[in-house]
């Protein structure tokens, strides 16, 4: 396990409780961007409510999970994408056109792949999720 990405422990944390079958996970060290790509997944569908707890140390997630997460990851190295080119990077993280979501982070803040391609944003890769 990497400790220098939090983000990709988080996803993982997330899919490995989601393949146990648990209800809810908690994911440790919730930065913004980890809060961002959460917040996007539920507005997606993927994870249902969640709380963040502060307890000085870093905030800690409880999120619910639906069971809607086949595959999600962080995307290293974090690519550089312009606006017209979201079509070959969903080639190559997501099984099939129109399926699951490429988390971006734009100069609008973070937004999934379909958002950015509609107000014509470019930006960097941060995560996918189907």
């Amino acid at each position: 396990m990497s400790m220098n990405d939090p983000l990709a422990n988080a996803l993982s944390h997330i899919l490995n409780c989601g393949g146990l079958g648990k209800s809810e996970c908690q994911v440790q060290n919730v930065s913004k961007v980890i809060q961002g790509v959460l917040d996007i997944c539920k507005e997606n569908h993927y994870v249902g409510e969640y709380k963040v707890v502060d307890y000085g140390k870093g905030k800690v997630a409880t999120l619910n999970l639906i069971g809607s997460i086949n595959k999600c990851g962080s995307i290293k190295p974090r690519f550089a994408v312009k606006w017209n080119e979201f079509e070959k990077f969903e080639k190559r993280y997501l099984p099939a056109k129109g399926f699951g979501i490429l988390i971006v982070s734009t100069n609008k803040g973070l937004m999934t792949h379909t958002q950015a391609f509609e107000k014509k944003l470019g930006g960097r890769l941060i995560a996918y999720c189907y």
